[in-house]
C-alpha cells in the first residue's frame, strides 16, 4: 500500500467517524431522533442558555452539525463542511466552558476537539476517496476555504458574544459609575 493510500483512508476514517458524531447531534437537534429534542425542545433549550431566538439558534446549530457532519463525511464542499462544524461546536464551546476543560466536570473537552477535527478537516482537505475528488475538487479550493472560516469565524463571535452580553448580569446603578480618585 502506498503512503498516499494510507493518508487518504486515515482522512476517511476521520470524515466518517467525526463527521457521523456531528450529524447525529444534529439530527437530535432538529429531529429528536436518537432521544433529542427535537427542534422545539432544543429551542427551549437553547432560550434556557441565553441563545436568543431559540429557535433560530437551535436550527442554526442544528444544520451546522447536520449539515456540516454529513458533508465531512461524504467529502463534499469539505472546507465549508468543516468551517460549519467548527463554527458550531465554537457555540457549544461556551456553553461549556464554565465547568472547565474535562468532559467528565461538564467541560468542553468533547465539543473542543469535535470542533478541532473538523477545522483540521477542512483545512486539510478530503482525501481522495470523497466526493470532492471525484467532482475535480469544485468545493475544496482556497477561496471557499477562506471565504468558509471567515464566515464561520466572524459568525461564531458574533453568536457567542451575544450570548455572553445577554448572560451577563447587569450592572447595579451605584457600581456603572464607580470612579477611583
Amino acid at each position: 500500500m502506498l503512503w498516499t493510500d494510507r493518508k487518504d483512508l486515515g482522512l476517511l476514517a476521520l470524515r466518517l467517524g467525526t463527521g457521523g458524531v456531528l450529524a447525529a447531534h444534529g439530527a437530535q437537534k432538529l429531529f429528536g431522533w436518537f432521544g433529542g429534542g427535537g427542534i422545539e425542545g432544543t429551542a427551549k433549550s437553547f432560550e434556557s442558555l441565553g441563545f436568543t431566538p431559540g429557535r433560530q439558534s437551535a436550527l442554526a446549530a442544528g444544520l451546522g452539525e447536520l449539515g456540516g457532519g454529513t458533508l465531512l463525511a461524504l467529502g463534499f464542499g469539505t472546507p465549508a463542511a468543516g468551517a460549519a462544524a467548527a463554527g458550531a461546536m465554537a457555540g457549544a464551546v461556551s456553553v461549556h466552558a464554565p465547568a472547565g476543560f474535562f468532559a467528565h466536570a461538564g467541560g468542553y473537552e468533547y465539543p473542543a476537539f469535535l470542533g478541532f477535527v473538523a477545522a483540521g478537516l477542512g483545512l486539510a482537505g478530503p482525501g481522495r476517496y470523497s466526493l470532492d475528488h471525484y467532482t475535480s475538487h469544485t468545493l475544496n479550493r482556497p477561496l471557499v476555504l477562506a471565504l468558509a472560516f471567515t464566515a464561520s469565524a466572524a459568525a461564531a463571535t458574533v453568536v457567542v458574544a451575544r450570548r455572553t452580553a445577554q448572560s451577563a448580569p447587569e450592572a447595579a446603578p451605584d457600581e456603572e459609575m464607580h470612579i477611583s480618585t
